[in-house]
């Protein structure tokens, strides 16, 4: 697996080059595990960047993507900047897999939503 580890330090000086895909995330969040378990089945490098708990202290989130939700993903090698978890699983499957969906397409049971019914 090629995940980062979520440092998102921005770090230079190694010869590594950032990966092309950032993930914004919040701990513990059914809709951010569906994501991260896609990025991880189609072995694509990534960068964590856990947000803040609270929607209103979400600004990274709202600069980068005008939402405050998560999950979001940007893209760099497509130019692709995502929110909602089941358009991330389609946009990442139909990008970078084979075709085939992978077993992580079922949504988050029920009680895993949040009062507004969907991503956090």
């Amino acid at each position: 697996m090629n995940a980062s580890t979520g440092r998102g330090d921005g770090r230079g000086g190694d010869d590594r080059t950032d990966p092309p895909i950032t993930f914004y995330r919040l701990q513990a969040c059914p809709y951010c595990e569906r994501v991260t378990r896609t990025l991880q089945e189609l072995d694509l490098e990534y960068r964590s960047r856990f947000v803040e708990p609270l929607h209103s202290k979400r600004d990274v989130v709202k600069r980068v993507a005008g939402v405050r939700t998560v999950p979001v993903i940007v893209d760099e090698d497509t130019g692709v900047t995502m929110a909602e978890s089941a358009n991330i699983v389609d946009y990442l499957e139909s990008t970078y897999g084979d075709g085939t969906e992978t077993s992580v397409g079922e949504q988050p049971a029920a009680a895993d939503r949040d009062a507004s019914g969907g991503d956090t």
